[in-house]
């Protein structure tokens, strides 16, 4: 039986929502915490949206009443009273950067942290705290609810331990993690990155349109989704963000971003969250 008693997620997004709610359906107290206010009224609303959807679609879902395990606060100082940390933040390297400058001095001496992140070096984030040794990543995919399968980051200083107990917390949650280690883009979105830029490219390129696109993939792969698709749901902001972070650390020109995903971002059309992408919500 797993040790950890409370959880705090860092960040209110999308990922933050699902996050916060896997572990307070299963009975773990909750802090979801973020700088915004605002942010976290909208993440209390969707993640009871959530709850609702998940008890219409799964009859044998979780009993308790999620929100009232979930403590909503803008102090990341709350944080330090946690066994466990999720941080969730953009995947932006500065911004990730600073904030775990501040995490430093507030964290638990025994807290572990897991970086959620498709691309960031576990590795670089661990170097800014006091116990690297107690920092690995769990790249969950979106909706957290729906994708019992994870990634597990094993950085440079993360030791079997702290392994061991996050493989023990994600079976508590009913969730399963595939053990990698720390090369930008792990193993998902190193691949995945790769076919949905390329998708942007073929669309850029007049090859074909968006649905037949994805037609190809789902009908003739028999992906549930194709990849512009899932560009949509995990969002063209972080897809870029991750492309920028990949092409930096490989100093790869095929992880240049296609000019019409930047094109696309700078217009706002950030897929399902901002109701237009690929497609229009």
């Amino acid at each position: 039986m797993t040790t950890i008693k409370t959880i705090a997620v860092i960040g209110a997004g999308v990922m933050g929502q699902g996050v916060a709610y896997q572990f307070a359906k299963y009975g773990y107290p909750v802090l979801l915490t973020d700088n915004s206010e605002a942010a976290l009224e909208h993440a209390r609303k969707e993640i009871r949206n959530i709850e609702r959807l998940d008890r219409m679609l799964h009859k044998s879902a979780s009993t308790v009443n999620v929100l009232d395990k979930i403590t909503f606060t803008a102090d990341l100082q709350s944080v330090s009273a946690a066994d466990y940390i999720i941080e969730n933040i953009t995947e932006n390297i500065s911004l990730k950067e600073n904030l775990y400058r501040q995490l430093n001095g507030i964290l638990a001496d025994h807290a572990i942290l897991a970086v959620n992140t498709s691309a960031v070096s576990v590795t670089r984030l661990a170097s800014f705290l006091q116990h690297p040794q107690q920092v690995n990543g769990i790249h969950f995919m979106n909706p957290v609810h729906l994708k019992p399968t994870v990634e597990v980051i094993r950085g440079y200083h993360t030791t079997e331990a702290t392994i061991s107990i996050t493989q023990e917390l994600l079976q508590s949650v009913k969730m399963t993690g595939v053990v990698v280690n720390d090369y930008p883009g792990f193993v998902s979105n190193r691949v995945l990155m790769l076919t949905v830029n390329e998708a942007v490219f073929t669309l850029q390129d007049g090859v074909a349109t968006v649905p037949d696109i994805d037609k190809i993939f789902r009908e003739c792969f028999g992906h549930k989704m194709g990849p512009l698709e899932t560009a949509d749901l995990i969002g063209l902001d972080t897809i870029l963000y991750t492309l920028d972070v990949l092409f930096a650390s490989y100093n790869d020109p095929k992880f240049r971003p296609a000019p019409l995903l930047k094109k696309m971002v700078d217009a706002g059309l950030h897929g399902r969250k901002s109701k237009e992408g690929f497609y229009k919500y």
